[in-house]
């Protein structure tokens, strides 16, 4: 794959950051994101402190990276997102909204102002997260399943839009995986869930990264609109 600028959401730890490290390590510059400062140290890295879910600094970023960037973005990693779990009678509303802000509203966000970027490049890509809560419909997850279905919904929709400008759009949903979203998921849960899965282990960051390198291809201009789901679920 030839040397691309890629920007990856939530890449202070975790995913966000193996992902980050991923493509830095292949030789692309990473233009990073989170609400905290930088955990990444590479001359191809550039980091910004801003809220996902806060027009005005994802209006400040793009035309930060239009100004003073490389003026295109080959890839959108929308990898950002935050999860509460608990019993939806119990869960507050207050919880509803942090969810929404971030997983929806941050990723249309980036999606939509990211657009004048990607249109200048040879294969842009979006890739989005969602999560295999969806079609398990696990109980304790109301709101952030909500969240990801928009999500799925939102990458559908753009897919078909922004077909016409060669800018595809797909989801990657993966199965657990230790990360600080599932941290304070007791054990015995994650265990009953992965009981359900046709492969019967927790996802690694290499297992997601494998799946955004094949949305990310260029190859894989015809693909597009898609869910994919890690672990066979069901």
């Amino acid at each position: 794959m030839e040397s691309r600028t890629l920007l990856v959401s939530g890449t202070s730890r975790g995913l966000g950051q193996a992902l980050a490290e991923h493509y830095l390590a292949l030789g692309h510059s990473v233009i990073g994101c989170s609400r905290s400062e930088a955990s990444i140290s590479h001359p191809a890295y550039q980091h910004y402190a801003i809220d996902v879910s806060n027009e005005e600094q994802v209006t400040g970023l793009v035309r930060a990276l239009r100004r003073e960037g490389p003026g295109k973005l080959d890839a959108v990693i929308n990898n950002a997102g935050i999860a509460a779990m608990n019993a939806f009678a119990l869960s507050p509303i207050s919880s509803f909204d942090r969810i929404f802000d971030v997983n929806v509203r941050g990723t249309a966000l980036f999606c939509q102002k990211t657009l004048p970027l990607l249109r200048k490049a040879t294969h842009p890509r979006i890739v989005n997260f969602t999560t295999i809560a969806v079609p398990m419909r696990l109980n304790g997850e109301a709101f952030y399943a909500a969240s990801k279905s928009a999500v799925e919904t939102l990458t559908r929709i753009i897919a078909r839009e922004y077909g016409s400008y060669g800018i595809t759009c797909n989801a990657v949903g993966p199965s657990p995986i230790d990360t600080a979203l599932i941290a304070g998921v007791p054990a015995d849960k994650i265990d009953r869930l992965l009981s359900q899965q046709a492969i019967k282990e927790k996802a690694t960051a290499d297992d997601v990264i494998n799946a955004v390198d094949f949305f990310l291809r260029p190859e894989s201009r015809h693909i597009t609109g898609q869910i994919l789901y890690l672990g066979g679920y069901g």
